[in-house]
């Protein structure tokens, strides 16, 4: 389907009405951006604060009659000034793609989505594509979660990947070696798109099992546990976490912010030796030991 789109410069007062105008005479999207490269600093709770000069765009399809709009909108809004364009003709569904390639995260592992064709055909390479469960690898928390994994021993070892999000890092601890994961998540779509990613990945259901938290059977442990989540559960679910991980297992903690290092640290402090951190930019990941108990 072909595209065209008006364009209205405006003032902030105005460019409520401007919407609604458009609205009326059958545009099917609004956007309104800065006309004029004004920054707009963080905004108060509950404000959202707009640019003094706006520009405000309305996407019709070409079937739209543009003599009828332009009618319409001048006797609505006295002196104002409007222009067409006509969007260039694209594959709307396949464009995001563009911004999506092979991610290497360390001597072994590559992240593939499925479009493209992996760098090294050698090398573990993990089939993933961008979806509604977080974990594609390119944030910072999993990452270094992904670099983790790759510099470990996994063979014949049991896994629990707590927070799975999209399944990426249960998935890649199998490709690297691991005979078995545990993936838990609170959210039921995480859990469906880690059951896809793990198929697609040609995984045997027997070597990946997924539960909701409450669903989980007591007494899991492993001797490798993973945990990409935010620092307040990470707290939280210390004595659980501690609990899953076997004597002299490893322990591998993400989505904690610089400044939150400590206070996650010790809350494990008692059981757990770690390594010194790894940050990136804002982020930090720890991973430690299991003491002998």
């Amino acid at each position: 389907m072909s595209w065209i789109q008006i364009k209205i410069g405006c003032c902030r007062a105005d460019s409520e009405t401007i919407e609604a105008t458009l609205l009326a005479t059958g545009a099917l999207s609004i956007t309104l951006q800065d006309a004029a490269d004004q920054p707009i600093l963080e905004p108060a709770v509950g404000e959202t604060p707009l640019w003094d000069a706006c520009l405000v765009t309305g996407l019709y399809t070409t079937q739209i009659d543009r003599e009828y709009v332009d009618a319409y909108v001048k006797t609505q809004h006295d002196g104002i000034e409007l222009s067409w364009e006509k969007l260039a003709e694209k594959q709307w569904t396949d464009i995001w793609k563009q911004d999506f390639f092979p991610l290497r995260c360390g001597e072994r592992l590559w992240i593939c989505p499925s479009w493209r064709s992996p760098p090294d055909a050698s090398k573990v390479n993990l089939i993933l594509d961008p979806g509604m469960a977080f974990g594609t690898g390119s944030h910072p928390t999993t990452f270094m979660c992904l670099q983790w994994l790759d510099g470990q021993s996994l063979s014949q070892k049991t896994v629990i990947d707590y927070g799975c999000g999209s399944g990426i890092l249960g998935i890649a601890a199998l490709l690297l070696g691991a005979s078995y994961v545990i993936a838990v998540d609170n959210d039921p779509q995480a859990l469906a798109a880690t059951r896809s990613n793990a198929e697609r990945n040609s995984i045997p259901e027997s070597n990946l099992q997924c539960y909701l938290p409450h669903e989980l059977p007591k007494n899991s442990s492993a001797q490798v546990v993973l945990a990409n989540i935010l620092a307040a559960p990470l707290i939280a679910l210390a004595p659980q976490l501690t609990a899953m991980t076997t004597n002299s297992g490893a322990l591998c903690l993400s989505g904690i912010l610089n400044e939150q290092i400590d206070t996650v640290c010790a809350a494990y402090s008692s059981d757990f030796s770690f390594y010194t951190p790894k940050m990136s930019a804002d982020w930090a990941q720890l991973h430690g030991h299991k003491r002998l108990t």
